[in-house]
This record gives structure tokens, C-alpha cells and sequence, in this order.
């Protein structure tokens, strides 16, 4: 019992010699933590009046030159966007101008061979029934014909019409195969993820940084120029004249990532990766909208494309947090290796 008590008194008495030493301590490691505060922060302003500096002077590079250089391209009237009956009711029946090799072609098949072969086809057969309805009337053939094969009739029937089908399958088969090329190894890839209700695009390529966009409101839309549905408050920027691939997929429902003006439709499936390239001629502003049913909002998922020339496309990813170009890192990699050579001759010669 008495053992007990002698232990009992042993451990309070380290308690209390514990919390006079730590009472003791607390001034001491105050102050040297206020001292490593403001050493971090005053080499963190330091850093930053250097980066400022860095950034100011002539020899910042190419990163800090274009970091603030680019400024969204106005949409062009009529360009990459629907038409409206009220301005041109022909133009907004049919399909868009298109910007990219594939829709060219398409609209090309489109105008020159379908609808032509269409047109001869409905009015053959109007005409057609026509002659039927007035030469075979009941008041002009009181005794009905009883005739129930004619042979020649019945070769035209079937030779015709296969010959139709294998005019246009010809380019059908070309346009088929145009649009499942394979993008070649050098093509800037872009993958864009459909949300309920809005797109993200990603830059695998460029530091893989990821762009969040949704749609504008009318009046911010009326506010930039552009039109309210199809306006966003950030595009997927890609450079023109050079081949992209456009990679599609979704978080939550299958989603379709489609742009008439270039002939481009692709689905946006959850779990799966989708491929396609696109090439666009020439800069400008290009909207789309989500094509498949994915939910209440699902008119309200636009997405916009703003192509532009390969100096302002590098100039806008330099300014996006995290962007990179493969160009500046070559740039930069080329004074280290010619510093390098130097060396290695400075050593030669006085080694000899």
C-alpha cells in the first residue's frame, strides 16, 4: 500500500515538472516560430519581386511575353453559327458553310449528287402518278386492262434503281472513310468531357490544364456580341491548320460533342474514350451544341470553338495556369546544350 502511494506521488511529481518546463519553452518557441514566419514570407516576397522582375525584363522569354497576349476573337456574322429565316430563308434551310476538308466534301456530295438524284427521283414519280391518275381513269377505260407482267417494265425497274444506289455509294464510301481517319502522331490532342450541363476541355499536350465552360446568360451573351444558347463564357481553343484530336467522353450520361459549321459529331459515351480528327482551314468562332437527349437542361449545353492562327493559340496557353508549349522548353534546352558544348571544348583545350 505504501509502495502505491510512493508511485502515485513519483508520477505527479514528472507532471508537474512536465508543465513547468513546457511553461518555461512556450516563450522561446514563440519567438522562433515568428522568426520563421517572417523569413518565409519575406523570401516569398522576395520570390515574387523577383518573378516580377523576371517577367519585366526583356529576357523573360517567350512564356512571359505572351502571358497576357491574348484576347477572344470576335465571332464573324453568319461564320460557324445558324442562320436565321428572317435574314436568308434558303441559307436556313440547308446546311451551314463549312470550314474543314470533310465538310466540304460532304456538302459537296450533299449538292451536287443527292439532292439532284432526289429531286429527278420525287418529280419522275409525281409526273409519274400523275399520268396514272388522268390516262387511267374509270371514265376513260370503261373495261379495265387485265395485263399482269411486262417484262421490260420490270428490268427497268430493278436495273435503274441500282445504278442510283451505286452512284451514290461511291462517295458515300469516300466520306465514310474520310471521317474515320486515324489523327497522325504530331496531332495536338484535346479532350473535351460533357457534364450535366456543360463541357470541360482538356490539354494533354500543352501540361494537361483543364478548361471549365458553361453557358453565358442573355445578357451577358447580348453583352459580348454573341448569340444567347450558343455563347460561352470560356471556348475550346485550338489552332487552324493543323490536325487536332478531338477526344470525347462524359461523367454522368452519354453526351454528343457536335459543330455543324464543321462537320463534326461524336459521342460522348461515361466510361469510354471516343477519337476523331478535325482539321479546320482557317480561324474564326464555331459553335455547336450537345446533339443527344441527356437530361432537362439539355438545351442549355452549347459548346464554341475559337481557331486560331499557331502564334496566338501558343500565346493563350502560355497564359492559362499550368500551360506549356513544347517549343519554349526546345528554346530553352538549346542555350544549356550550346553552354555544354562550350565547356566541353574549354576542357579539351586545356586538357591538350
Amino acid at each position: 500500500m505504501k509502495l502505491g502511494h510512493i508511485f502515485d506521488r513519483a508520477s505527479l511529481a514528472m507532471v508537474a515538472l512536465f508543465a513547468a518546463m513546457s511553461i518555461a519553452l512556450m516563450p522561446q518557441i514563440a519567438v522562433a516560430q515568428e522568426a520563421d514566419t517572417s523569413a518565409g514570407s519575406g523570401a516569398e516576397s522576395a520570390g515574387a519581386e523577383a518573378a516580377a522582375t523576371d517577367a519585366a525584363s526583356p529576357e523573360a522569354g517567350p512564356a512571359a511575353e505572351a502571358a497576357s497576349s491574348y484576347t477572344p476573337m470576335a465571332p464573324t456574322e453568319g461564320k460557324g453559327m445558324p442562320t436565321a429565316f428572317e435574314d436568308d430563308a434558303l441559307k436556313s434551310m440547308t446546311f451551314q458553310d463549312q470550314y474543314s476538308a470533310d465538310g466540304q466534301y460532304a456538302l459537296w456530295m450533299h449538292d451536287v449528287i443527292l439532292l439532284p438524284v432526289i429531286t429527278v427521283i420525287s418529280l419522275f414519280v409525281l409526273a409519274l402518278l400523275l399520268w396514272v391518275v388522268v390516262r387511267y381513269r374509270k371514265s376513260a377505260n370503261p373495261v379495265p386492262s387485265k395485263t399482269t407482267h411486262n417484262t421490260a417494265i420490270e428490268v427497268i425497274w430493278t436495273i435503274v434503281p441500282v445504278i442510283i444506289l451505286v452512284i451514290i455509294a461511291v462517295p458515300s464510301i469516300s466520306l465514310l472513310a474520310r471521317q474515320y481517319e486515324t489523327p497522325p502522331e504530331n496531332a495536338i490532342t484535346i479532350k473535351a468531357t460533357g457534364y450535366q450541363w456543360y463541357w470541360t476541355y482538356t490539354y494533354p499536350d500543352n501540361g494537361d490544364f483543364e478548361i471549365v465552360s458553361n453557358m453565358l446568360t442573355e445578357e451577358e451573351a447580348e453583352a459580348s456580341g454573341e448569340v444567347f444558347q450558343l455563347a460561352v463564357d470560356n471556348r475550346m481553343v485550338v489552332p487552324a491548320g493543323v490536325p487536332l484530336r478531338i477526344q470525347t467522353t462524359a461523367a454522368d450520361v452519354i453526351h454528343a460533342f457536335a459543330v455543324p459549321s464543321l462537320w463534326f459529331k461524336m459521342d460522348a459515351v461515361p466510361g469510354r474514350l471516343n477519337e476523331k480528327l478535325l482539321t479546320i482551314d482557317e480561324p474564326g468562332v464555331y459553335y455547336g451544341q450537345c446533339s443527344e437527349l441527356c437530361g432537362a437542361k439539355h438545351a442549355y449545353m452549347p459548346l464554341a470553338v475559337e481557331a486560331l492562327p499557331m502564334a496566338e493559340y501558343e500565346a493563350w496557353v502560355r497564359s492559362q495556369p499550368g500551360g506549356t508549349v513544347s517549343s519554349d522548353a526546345v528554346a530553352e534546352a538549346a542555350p544549356e546544350a550550346e553552354a555544354t558544348d562550350v565547356d566541353a571544348e574549354t576542357s579539351e583545350e586545356a586538357a591538350s
